[in-house]
């Protein structure tokens, strides 16, 4: 079985090495949103959804649309629509069989998240759908989430990897090239580079709702 050398085998471990966290970040976490998470939510295109199922096996899934796609309910539930996707519903099987999930809310721009933990439900109330329509399609399911802890992450990861800043970007014609890789990944079905590169078009143009 695979591993690595010299590892840690307990929490008392890492904190002889990391220490222990401030006052302020022991107290900042809150178990509902309050007036300036609903704001940070509505200002959000772009959230990661993380989930694993009975056994434990994990997924992070990125959710995105225009600004406040996610729907306040109240300070104690939201709804993430299910827009058109792979199919895979990677996020709402594990839902099924283990409710608990991550979350983390991005505004572009700003390197602080919004991290929102709790339980989710897969959810297809039409009359609450129908308020998450976009451009004229109304979401055929939705993730409902029952918050219980809610809090905001600093800023150090982001400022790290300069995310934000154009200047420390890779040159696009350095990028990585995608349809090569999902055609190599997926070599056994015979679809060239080219092929690969019409679906996903078709799909990005077609499909986005």
């Amino acid at each position: 079985m695979l591993g690595f050398e010299d590892i840690v085998q307990s929490e008392e471990e890492i904190r002889e090495l990391i220490g222990y966290p401030s006052e302020l970040v022991n107290n900042k976490v809150i178990d509902s949103l309050d007036a300036h998470c609903k704001e940070f939510i509505s200002l959000s295109p772009l959230l990661f959804i993380s989930s694993s199922d009975n056994l434990g096996f994990c997924d992070v899934s990125p959710r995105g649309d225009e600004p406040g796609f996610v729907y306040v309910l109240d300070e104690k539930r939201i709804v993430i629509p299910e827009r058109p996707g792979n199919r895979r519903i990677d996020s709402m099987r594990n839902i099924l069989n283990n409710p608990r999930v991550g979350l983390i809310f991005v505004i572009p721009g700003l390197e602080e998240t919004l991290r929102v933990n709790g339980r989710a439900q897969i959810i297809k109330d039409k009359q609450l759908l129908n308020r998450m329509q976009a451009k004229g399609k109304t979401p055929l399911l939705g993730i409902g989430i029952i918050i219980e802890e809610c809090y905001v992450h600093c800023a150090k990861a982001f400022k790290r990897s300069k995310l934000w800043s154009p200047d420390s970007w890779t040159d696009k014609q350095e990028l990585p090239n995608i349809p090569q890789m999902i055609s190599k990944h997926a070599n056994k079905l015979g679809l060239s580079e080219s092929e690969v590169s019409d679906a996903m078009h078709e799909s990005y143009t077609k499909r986005l709702y």
